[in-house]
């Protein structure tokens, strides 16, 4: 049978990008300086997620321990993504077709799906904590009071704006990211005025743990991450060319460390000083002023949008538009309604965090050995070299499933299961292992296996880049 080009090939290299006009094509158009990439991650990091984190360490650790438990997790997040990203930046395809040269056509969408889960769960979850945001300045203000009524429209909201693409997602982020930050730090230093004196008590004076319990919490931060690091390309093609490695690592650390700690510590603090873990009623509550409160909790449900539209749509849709071949406004439009069903006022109740946390930790399990395969295929078995041709030829030599990548995964899985607290760092080493060995003793894997022959589509590539 002759090859028939996947549809995506036969679009071309993508050199010019409309509104709302993404595609799984090559891109070489690049809309995002550093700056800008800079401030899309700072405003797109705000989850609510992390609150929850944070009220999951009370008790456990103290607040010098909570601040570097949050501060090493951001930072692994850095290089993991940069590292990761090196792929997207280079060759500007997103991650559903870098993952077809590990996991083969059919096998790319087991990663796919395990990415856009929690990205649907979250969307869910943010959506409706930014509903009750809306909800309770609506019955402060105005007397009404409809929580089902705010989140349909705020959803809605979300999915028109969605459609937009990353032209939207770039100024959404750029012009919220600051106004978000500010509202952070304001809410902060207004939870430690509030409560200080139970704070001082109940986490300052607080042996808390330096073993596994800590190593634990660093996970926990990392692991709201750990999905953005596998589908990383599909934001790092956006960003303009020239920035080299070091750098992009400290974009993105720097971007979400100060939204990681201020989101969780304030859930640590005020959840460890009244025993609260729904996070509109510590806002609500936290803040005496009328007028000051109705401006957090805008801020607040604000911060949702500029999450859910970079980090929990664009994953899910991606990989809509590569099983079904969808096109991107449509997927994004599914994806909006399939978030409706994850049943987000089930998940903010106060018994909820410790279920939160276990959903992390056991998601953190599949994303960490597959991250190890992307990261191995591209460094180890491919030396960061591409074949788009193959990327985008559906009976190329990627067709199918790779078994050397399901087996690998499985393997870092079961690792990761088996100490649970560490479970995202202890899988690396065993999946990203054993798939390189796989792929060269597995006569099954070989056609995935590049040698001197292919011929090699080439990138540039940023002076001093990963890529």
């Amino acid at each position: 049978m002759a090859a028939r080009p996947d549809s995506d090939a036969s679009a071309g290299v993508v050199t010019d990008k409309a509104v709302g006009q993404e595609s799984l094509a090559p891109q070489q158009a690049r809309i995002m300086g550093r700056v800008s990439y800079f401030l899309a991650w700072l405003g797109g990091c705000v989850s609510i997620g992390t609150f929850t984190m944070g009220s999951s360490l009370v008790g456990t650790l103290n607040l010098t321990q909570s601040v570097l438990a949050m501060a090493i997790g951001c930072f692994v997040i850095g290089i993991g993504l940069a590292v990761n990203g090196a792929a997207g930046y280079r060759y500007g395809i997103p991650f559903m077709v870098q993952a077809r040269s590990a996991y083969g056509f059919a096998g790319t969408r087991i990663p796919g799906l395990i990415r856009a889960v929690p990205a649907l769960v979250w969307y869910g979850f943010q959506s409706w904590i930014g509903a009750a945001a809306l909800n309770q300045v609506s019955a402060t203000l105005f007397g009404f009071d409809n929580l089902v009524a705010f989140f349909i429209g705020f959803q809605l909201l979300q999915i028109a704006l969605s459609v937009f693409g990353f032209h939207g997602i770039k100024w959404l982020e750029n012009i919220g990211a600051a106004f978000i930050l500010a509202a952070l730090i304001y809410m902060f230093f207004s939870v430690i005025d509030r409560y200080g004196a139970q704070i001082n008590e109940s986490l300052v004076a607080t042996e808390g743990s330096w073993g596994v319990p800590f190593w634990n919490a660093t996970m926990l931060f990392l692991g709201i991450y750990a999905t953005m690091m596998l589908n990383v390309s599909d934001y790092s093609r956006e960003h303009t060319r020239g920035t080299g490695s070091g750098l992009l690592v400290t974009i993105y650390a720097m971007s979400i460390l100060p939204v990681t700690v201020f989101m969780g510590l304030i859930g640590l603090m005020v959840s460890g000083a009244t025993g609260v873990v729904d996070p509109i009623e510590v806002f609500a509550n936290a803040v005496d002023n009328t007028v000051l409160m109705v401006v957090t909790l805008l801020f607040i449900a604000f911060a949702q949008v500029t999450t859910n539209v970079l980090n929990n749509v664009v994953p899910p849709t991606y990989v809509l538009m590569d099983v079904f071949r969808m096109p991107f406004r449509a997927a994004a439009v599914l994806v909006g309604l399939l978030a409706f069903a994850t049943f987000p006022w089930l998940l903010v109740r106060d018994e909820s965090a410790a279920g939160l946390q276990l959903f992390v930790q056991t998601y953190s399990a599949f994303l960490g050995p597959i991250f190890a395969v992307l990261v191995a295929d591209y460094y180890v078995v491919r030396r960061r070299t591409l074949d788009l041709g193959a990327l985008y030829d559906a009976e190329g030599p990627y067709r199918g499933v790779n078994p050397a990548a399901l087996v690998a995964t499985l393997v870092g899985v079961v690792v990761a299961f088996a100490v649970p607290a560490v479970g995202w760092y202890a899988s690396l080493l065993p999946a990203g292992l054993t798939y390189v060995a796989l792929m060269r003793a597995w006569p099954a894997c070989r056609r995935f296996v590049p040698d001197d022959r292919e011929s090699v589509a080439e990138a540039p590539s940023a002076p001093g880049s990963l890529g």
